[in-house]
């Protein structure tokens, strides 16, 4: 597969996933935070389109669960109503890109029914609904996260690279440090000192934030090397003795050199950055309940009867797969491709 159709196959996923997850007010069928106390750990519940008597049916269907009373903890189907899926169905509210309200939902089905893709949780939480709410935060913790590193990593990797000597020095020395240090369990250490009892904005702020700062090192070596070559060409020299101000030097002959190595460092600095947060949020380092992240939905797996007896929450980690693989797909485009782009 050549570079150009891996990087639209790898954006066209990466996009679609996004847009969902954006979305997820009206894709998700209920509120993340919506309890049914009745249902704990219920599995990913079935759609049929076979009834009881065997009659086919076009209108996917499910039947309302309830708790076995033979078994315990085990759920059985009431097969003596079935409950038809419907589209573009009014529910709970929910926000769309966290900011805009709405009721209407792509699907659901009548109560005292429940639709769970992907099952509940200990609280009986639709699980499904509460992937996408927390692909908000995660995604975006990333995302940030990056941009912080990427903003940071080529400011000093420009001042490092163009101005030389005691700046070159001094910068990549500390960034020398921060590669050095082992910094998963840096990030662990310094979030500890942390208060642990904070709002969901502070606690996602904070996160972003230490793990932006941390993540600047490799991108500043990166761009400091590209700015040591581009400041050599001849035309550098030209615009230097014609009187360019270094700023302008710096902004429209050396700068777009860095664009190809700043765009595969943010396809593979986002999802390490993503797996920083989860694996924050997992530990209960970073944004609490009951604001959903992948990491606090994963969490739960760390209860060893969750892990034998409820295989549905794990799915938040095979979401991720994908995903990653994805983001790792793109950069490799991104480099084989942007190599022969003249700049």
């Amino acid at each position: 597969m050549n570079a150009t159709k891996k990087m639209r196959l790898a954006l066209s996923f990466l996009i679609a996933v996004h847009a969902v997850v954006l979305l997820a007010g009206f894709v998700a069928p209920y509120d993340y935070a919506a309890q049914n106390r009745a249902l704990p750990l219920a599995p990913p519940t079935r759609l049929h389109f076979f009834d009881a008597e065997g009659g086919f049916h076009l209108r996917p269907f499910v039947y309302a669960l309830k708790l076995s009373a033979s078994e315990h903890g085990a759920y059985k189907e009431d097969l003596s109503r079935r409950y038809p899926v419907q589209f573009l169905v009014s529910g709970d509210e929910g926000k769309i890109a966290g900011l805009f309200p709405t009721r209407l939902h792509l699907f659901g089905v009548e109560e005292p029914a429940r639709i769970f893709l992907m099952g509940t949780d200990e609280f009986g939480r639709d699980q499904f609904s509460r992937l996408l709410y927390g692909g908000q935060l995660s995604l975006l913790a990333g995302m940030l996260a990056a941009l912080l590193a990427l903003a940071l990593g080529t400011l000093l990797g420009m001042l490092a690279g163009f101005l030389g000597r005691w700046a070159d020095e001094g910068i990549m020395r500390f960034a020398e440090l921060f590669l050095c240090l082992p910094w998963l369990y840096f990030l662990f250490a310094v979030r500890a000192f942390l208060p642990l009892h904070l709002s969901t904005a502070q606690a996602f702020l904070i996160v972003v934030a230490l793990i932006g700062l941390i993540g600047w090192a490799r991108p500043a070596r990166l761009v400091r090397g590209v700015v040591l070559s581009a400041r050599e060409r001849n035309y550098v020299a030209v615009a230097r003795k014609l009187g360019a101000s270094r700023w302008y030097v710096l902004r429209r002959h050396i700068l777009p050199h860095t664009y190809s190595v700043l765009l595969t460092q943010a396809a593979l600095l986002i999802p390490q950055f993503i797996l920083a947060e989860i694996t924050l949020s997992f530990l209960g380092l970073g944004v609490g309940e009951p604001a959903p992240s992948w990491g606090t939905m994963l969490g739960a797996l760390q209860h060893y009867h969750v892990i034998t007896s409820h295989w549905w929450m794990a799915f938040p980690a095979l979401v991720l797969i994908p995903i990653f693989l994805s983001f790792h797909a793109l950069a490799d485009a991104l480099q084989e491709r942007l190599r022969f782009i003249p700049l």
